[in-house]
């Protein structure tokens, strides 16, 4: 497996040099554990539902339908979504300023209980899923696939970067760089898979000192498409 320098060098040869591989890996910087366990539990629920609606649908859609999303679900108080009626679900598959999907407007309602229950264990689910420990992502991804709704594969991973929250995205071009890396052979789905690829994320953000979703991009750089 190659060291961090190492495949900082691939990616600086692919874009421009060591200076324009920086500037990339600049705008990826995480918030504090801190930071995120006092971010509102409404804006941890905007982002599973953002993410679970963008899966499979064009990204810019729902950003032009965001305001009227946030207006329809109550601005994502948990607790309300979490009360969604029959009543509720009619009214939402008949506004036409959302993406009318039943399927994943109903997954609003089932993170919303999933986050409600989280706050009453922890005082708040912001307080478990900001102080979750960085080097155990696949515990977190894991609690949030079997809890929630609809937020397995990249849509947790996606959902806690969107929140600023360090942590790996396993895109294509990250698969095939674990893959060329020897830590998996081509897909994510074992449990040893995902024991190997957290122990490789984080080899390398200890070796670099850098926060793993820097290591995550650099990987990405590292492919060339």
């Amino acid at each position: 497996m190659h060291s961090f320098d190492e495949i900082f060098d691939m990616a600086a040869k692919l874009h421009g040099g060591p200076d324009a591989v920086e500037a990339i890996l600049a705008d990826f910087q995480p918030l504090s554990a801190d930071e995120l366990a006092e971010t509102p539990d409404d804006r941890w629920l905007a982002a599973f539902t953002r993410c679970v609606f963008q899966a499979g649908f064009s990204w810019k859609v729902i950003e032009a339908k965001w305001p009227h999303f946030e207006e329809a679900f109550w601005n994502f108080d948990p607790r309300r979504c979490a009360m969604m009626s029959d009543d509720d679900l009619d009214r939402l598959l008949a506004d036409t300023k959302i993406v009318r999907n039943a399927a994943k407007i109903l997954s609003v309602r089932d993170n919303a209980i999933m986050l409600t229950k989280l706050a009453d264990e922890h005082g708040s689910a912001a307080n478990l899923l900001g102080r979750w420990p960085v080097a155990d992502q696949t515990g977190l991804t894991d609690l949030l696939k079997h809890n929630g709704s609809r937020l397995g594969g990249t849509t947790a991973q996606l959902a806690l970067r969107f929140m600023h929250r360090d942590g790996f995205i396993l895109s294509s071009s990250v698969l095939a760089a674990l893959a060329r890396e020897k830590v998996i052979e081509r897909a994510v789905y074992s449990r040893s898979s995902q024991t190997a690829v957290q122990a490789a994320f984080n080899g390398w953000a200890r070796e670099s000192g850098r926060p793993m979703m820097q290591v995550s991009r650099l990987l990405a750089l590292s492919v060339d498409d």
